[in-house]
Formats: C-alpha cells, sequence, structure tokens
C-alpha cells in the first residue's frame, strides 16, 4: 500500500458505487448533503480529487454465487479505468481475499496494480485475517500504517481515516483501546469544522449485530468525532447498500464485486445469494467520489458493474 502520508492537503476525495439509482454527497458548509444523480459529476469546475471505492471481492472464492469472482473483479478494474478521469486514488475496504491465502493475496495484489492511479489503500476484512490476525494482509499491504493496519490522512481539507475492525475472529467487530487511543489523538489537532470521512470494513453502527454487522466499541470511536460538523462513515462487508444518519454522522454501506449477500434476518446467516442468471451484476458495484475546490462539495456516485 502506498504511504498515505506522501498525499498533499491540496488533494481530495472522489469515492462510489451504488447498484440502481445513483447518490450524491456534498459537503456544504460543514454537513454532508445527498442528493439523487442522474449522471456523471457537473463539470462547473474541474474536481480537485477523484477517488473510486472498491470492497468485498473476495478473491478465491468457488461457490456458485460467482463462480468468477476474479473475473468481476476485473471487471471492476476496467471500469474504473475506463472513467472520464483519473483517480487520484482507489480504496479497498476489505475482504479482499476469501481464505487470506498467499496466493490469494498475490492474485488480488497484482489485479489492484493494473489499476490506472498512483494510489491503492486498503483496510483488512475478516476473510484477510482468517488464521494469523491479519500478519499475511499487513506483509503485502500494511506498508505506511499503524498498529495493525490503521493510517490517516489529509486531502483537500478532508481528514480520512482507514480502521481495522476485522481481527478478531471471536469478537468480529472491535476496534480495541490501541485504536481509539489512535483516533482521539489523530483528531486532536483538527479545527471542528474538518470534514471527517471514515473507510472500515465492518459498520460502525449496529446494523444488525447477530449477524456480526457492527462494531462494539464504534461508540468509543464516534465520540472523538462528535465535535466535528460532519462525519461520514464508509463500510464494506455486508455486500449492499444502506445508508443511516446519526446526528453528525452519516453511515454507508457499500456493495462487492463478488456476491450478494441477504437482508439482515433474511435466514439464520448471512450466507451467498445465488441470482437467477445474468442478474449477478445489477448487484455489483464500484463507487465514486469528487471534490472540488472552491465549492466544498463532495459529490459520491454509485455505479452498477458493466
Amino acid at each position: 500500500m502506498t504511504d498515505p502520508h506522501t498525499m498533499t492537503r491540496r488533494q481530495l476525495i472522489r469515492h462510489g458505487a451504488w447498484f440502481g439509482a445513483a447518490v450524491g454527497l456534498a459537503v456544504v458548509g460543514g454537513e454532508v448533503i445527498s442528493h439523487a444523480a442522474t449522471s456523471r459529476t457537473a463539470d462547473v469546475a474541474r474536481p480537485t480529487v477523484r477517488f473510486a471505492q472498491i470492497s468485498d471481492s473476495h478473491i478465491g472464492f468457488t461457490g456458485a454465487a460467482n463462480p468468477d469472482v476474479a473475473g468481476s473483479f476485473g471487471r471492476a478494474v476496467e471500469q474504473i479505468n475506463s472513467l472520464d478521469y483519473t483517480p487520484d486514488f482507489v480504496i479497498h475496504t476489505g475482504d479482499l481475499t476469501h481464505l487470506s491465502t498467499p496466493a490469494q493475496f498475490d492474485e488480488v495484489k497484482q489485479m489492484m496494480q493494473g489499476i490506472d492511479t498512483p494510489h491503492v489503500f486498503t483496510v483488512p476484512g475478516e476473510h484477510d485475517s482468517v488464521d494469523d490476525a491479519g500478519q499475511k494482509y499487513r506483509s503485502v499491504f500494511g506498508a505506511g500504517t499503524r498498529g495493525d493496519g490503521w493510517y490517516s490522512f489529509d486531502i483537500a481539507g478532508v481528514h480520512v481515516i482507514g480502521l481495522v475492525n476485522t481481527l478478531n475472529l471471536k469478537k468480529l467487530g472491535h476496534l480495541g483501546v490501541d485504536q481509539l487511543d489512535f483516533i482521539e489523538k489523530d483528531v486532536a489537532p483538527l479545527s471542528s469544522d474538518t470534514p471527517i470521512v471514515v473507510f472500515s470494513h465492518i459498520p460502525l453502527f449496529a446494523m444488525y449485530p447477530d449477524w456480526g454487522w457492527s462494531t462494539d466499541d464504534a461508540a468509543q470511536a464516534l465520540s472523538h468525532l462528535r465535535r466535528f460538523a460532519s462525519v461520514t462513515c464508509l463500510n464494506g462487508h455486508v455486500h449492499q447498500l444502506f445508508s443511516k444518519t446519526e446526528g453528525n454522522v452519516t453511515f454507508y454501506s457499500g456493495t462487492t464485486t463478488a456476491y450478494p449477500l441477504p437482508h439482515p434476518g433474511d435466514g439464520p446467516a448471512p450466507k451467498p445469494l445465488i441470482l437467477p442468471a445474468g442478474r449477478l451484476h445489477d448487484v455489483l458495484g464500484i463507487r465514486e467520489v469528487s471534490y472540488t475546490r472552491g465549492t466544498s462539495a463532495l459529490a459520491l456516485k454509485e455505479d452498477r458493474l458493466l
């Protein structure tokens, strides 16, 4: 992973993919405002920075829900490369692999090296930490991070934090004391009007705790962010789109490039769904985000996988 501290404050954020309707976000006066979007961000001015999000590629999965996850991930890479701009960076929000084997890590690394972008940032999913608390993951993707793989950086006045909440498979959805301390110290020098964007694999809200779709100490992490006018939390893990707002914090779950999972509570466990022929790519996608200096706007667009 490229060291996030090499990026300058004069850069910005782009992120995106919803399947179905597009959604936009704008940071205006310190608040995140959502709006419907039917086309690419308007070219009122050239965006200062743009980035893309991909998630849950599960390289190594061999089930019927998607017999070719590498092919789907490859199409996501091609879709990013076919954008009418070069992303300033791309972030993968976890479950890069399915069983965290060296071969799977090598395959996803090689595929991501094909993304036309100067920087790729990642956070691990629980599938990237199957048997070693993320050691193999960090040996491949942990350069420039702290602790068990967390980090932060600034882009065009927006502060971005990458968190790790997947390392303890017996207590899935946990940040821990060291990471909570990192968050507190990391944001302490920032002005309260700084927009905050947080990336993690598992949601930082209680989407469905019975399935491990929550982070047990997220409230402590968010307590350090309550003074900021705008906090946006983006996650993977649940393989579907979902949004929730609590005060100054907005949560957005992203989709996957691998296979869908059921809606919360539909069944005893979140097992991969097998869709009718030709329907799989309707629920797979990527995400774009752009920001234009001077407009204080963070625009988010979701796209189905082509």
